[in-house]
Order: structure tokens, then C-alpha cells, then sequence
């Protein structure tokens, strides 16, 4: 008969998926930090298109 339990992931597998969400989160920053930006006024309305 078949197992239920799932098999377990390597660690590679979980440190991959760690940084790809590490990654999401640094864009994210980033992102908000520009808008937050323009919106001061640092960066120029004429930088942005």
C-alpha cells in the first residue's frame, strides 16, 4: 500500500525556497521605498514615466 505522510524535503530544497521569499521581500522593500520617495519628492516627477 502507499505511504500517507509526504516525503520530506531536502534541506537545498528548503534553502532555495527561504531565499526566493527573502527575494520577494527585498523587492517589496525596495518598491516601497521609491514610491515612498516620490512621493517626498526626492526623486523628480520628470524620473518618472
Amino acid at each position: 500500500m502507499s505511504d500517507p505522510t509526504p516525503p520530506a524535503e531536502s534541506p537545498t530544497v528548503a534553502r532555495a525556497q527561504r531565499a526566493a521569499l527573502n527575494e520577494d521581500w527585498l523587492a517589496t522593500a525596495v518598491g516601497l521605498l521609491l514610491v515612498a520617495l516620490v512621493l517626498v519628492g526626492v526623486i523628480p516627477t520628470g524620473l518618472v514615466p
